[in-house]
């Protein structure tokens, strides 16, 4: 009897599933029925989503010993560097926003690094290369992550290095045990790690990656992580730390000195903003993607999404199409504003989306399109952590860190524990272009924090995976916008990607309606389905407040993490 009741109820979800599916095709603007994988995480303390789950216990845990968001967040990004290693970690670039809520106010951070001294278009050519290497000395530039943390700190932080770091330095130590999706990325990533003896011998158990289950340790990261917590940033920057960087760029033919690294500084930024059907939504300028999300989100604003229904056909042609033109734009006009004149306010203003909308024929795909005329890069997938962190008063962290491609470079400097990032090969050697190597210059980024509020709702969010992000970000921001769904659920639902800059290839989740898919081809769309769960389409995390003091908190279930609630302090006043 019980098994009987269990398959009718079963079945009875089945049919729901597919009612919902089906619906999802018609012209009604409800919410759309979508089942999650997790419930949403609610509280009126704090809440720490990442994705890993000791993970968000570290951050859960510097919450409760008094630390605010920023704390809490340095303290967890610092402990997935060393669990998820391949993604994130002290040798790569870090950018946030944080919303302080005692003055309303948004702050940006921009901790990525530059090209070093001496690398050049001219020398990687003398090489006989003609594009940035993927891996290698050449595709490295200076680790901005430290510097990121260190200037959170000071600005926001309330507490030391010793103690944010002191989790990080306890699992280097004493070992942990590796996550599942995280083995496998591992797993993956063994010939990478096995090119070289450093790599090989801090990331590799006898040859090989950590499998589930296995304790992992990395002394190595420990003893740098104590050098920080003793000297900041100058542990990192100068010093033993600096000092192996060196080493290791001289004996690889780079161009490493050692004032690229001690003259580093992260850069505070005014977020740029757009609206949406009511929402104000946030992204950093560049040299990120963020101004592809935002334009992308005034092009979609022209047509009636939520008329059209979720994962519709009109729905998700349109947004193609808006991200084929944004994309465009993108990569035309983005790149270091050091030292090149980007034309921001158009990029992102209404005139242009307007413009730009009138250009999607909602009759068939287009396979190219052309830039914005305001006055070489080839397709890349980035390997990248999202985090986001509230605390009971209700500041709130948007955080990324990545090492470009898993592994980065592949270079490991001898006893330091992290793998150096590979973000100089986003360069482009074409003379003349905004993204066009030089010496300090920093290179188109992919990553991006966001973060978006309406009438005392308040969301910090983002979804990694290299040029997947800007357009995820759109789609979770229309599936809260135009179809009510909530974090945890606009985090989960299906999801397109098309992570090169041409053609009319696109790679579209399982979770999207068959019927959708077919007549996406029908209108010229060259559709490629992927399962669910497949890294493509980005790992998210989400943290909300809301008018009435309760918080919420997301974490997708593609990867391992979760969203973990900070418990009232009992007992203590």
């Amino acid at each position: 009897m019980i098994r009987a009741r269990c398959l009718l109820s079963m079945l009875l979800l089945f049919a729901l599933c597919a009612a919902s599916a089906g619906a999802q095709t018609s012209d009604s603007a409800a919410a759309p029925l979508v089942v999650p994988g997790r419930s949403v995480v609610s509280s009126r303390f704090g809440i720490v989503a990442t994705s890993h789950p000791l993970v968000s216990a570290v951050g859960v845990a510097i919450l409760e010993r008094g630390g605010n968001a920023v704390d809490a967040a340095i303290a967890a990004n610092a402990t997935l560097g060393l669990m998820e290693p391949m993604n994130n970690g002290m040798g790569g670039d870090l950018f946030a926003i944080v919303y302080e809520a005692k003055t309303g106010k948004l702050y940006g951070l921009n901790a990525s690094g530059w090209a070093p001294t001496g690398l050049t278009p001219e020398l990687l050519a003398s090489k006989g290369l003609e594009r940035v290497p993927r891996r290698g000395i050449y595709s490295v530039t200076v680790p901005g992550t430290v510097a990121g943390w260190d200037a959170l700190r000071e600005r926001f932080g309330t507490m030391d290095f010793d103690q944010l770091l002191a989790p990080a330095i306890y699992y280097s130590k004493n070992g942990f045990p590796v996550t599942e999706v995280t083995a496998r990325m591992w797993e993956e990533s063994e010939r990478t790690l096995a090119a070289t003896p450093n790599a090989s011998s801090t990331f590799l158990i006898d040859g090989r990656a950590p499998r589930e289950g296995e304790i992992f340790r990395n002394p190595d990261l420990a003893a740098t992580l104590e050098r920080i917590a003793e000297h900041g940033r100058d542990g990192f920057y100068t010093g033993p730390t600096a000092d192996s960087i060196l080493a290791l760029s001289r004996a690889e033919g780079g161009t490493f000195t050692a004032q690229d690294l001690a003259d580093f500084r992260p850069e505070w930024v005014e977020p740029l903003h757009t609206t949406y059907h009511g929402w104000t939504v946030y992204e950093l300028p560049p040299n990120g993607q963020g101004v592809a999300a935002l334009e992308m989100l005034n092009i979609m604003e022209r047509f009636p999404l939520a008329q059209y229904g979720f994962h519709s056909t009109k729905a998700m042609h349109v947004m193609i199409e808006a991200k084929k033109l944004a994309y465009a734009d993108l990569l035309r006009y983005v790149g270091d504003p050091r030292f090149s004149k980007i034309p921001v306010e158009q990029m992102i203003s209404k005139a242009t989306g307007e413009a730009r909308a009138k250009l999607i024929d909602e009759s068939k795909a287009q396979c190219r399109v052309e830039p914005s005329q305001f006055r070489e890069l080839t397709k890349a997938a980035s390997e990248t952590i999202y985090m986001s962190v509230i605390d009971k008063d209700g500041n709130i962290v948007s955080l990324i860190q990545s090492n470009y491609s898993w592994f980065g470079s592949g270079l490991v400097p001898p006893h330091l524990g992290f793998a150096l990032q590979n973000r100089g090969s986003l360069f482009t050697l074409k003379p003349g272009q905004p993204n066009t190597l030089a010496p300090r210059h920093r290179s188109l980024h992919t990553i991006i924090p966001a973060f978006m509020e309406k009438d005392g709702t308040r969301i910090g969010f983002g979804i990694m995976g290299g040029f997947n992000q800007a357009q995820a970000h759109a789609q979770f921001v229309a599936d809260i916008a135009d179809y009510g769904l909530d974090i945890q659920r606009a985090l989960e639902a299906g999801r397109f990607t098309k992570l090169d800059f041409d053609g009319c290839d696109v790679q579209i989740e399982s979770r999207v309606p068959v019927a959708t898919i077919d007549a996406l081809r029908a209108l010229g769309h060259e559709v490629k389905v992927e399962a669910p769960r497949t890294d493509i389409f980005g790992f998210g995390q989400a943290v909300e407040s809301t008018p009435d003091g309760v918080h919420h908190g997301a974490s997708d279930p593609r990867h391992d993490g979760a969203a973990i609630p900070q418990p009232a302090p009992f007992g203590r006043p």
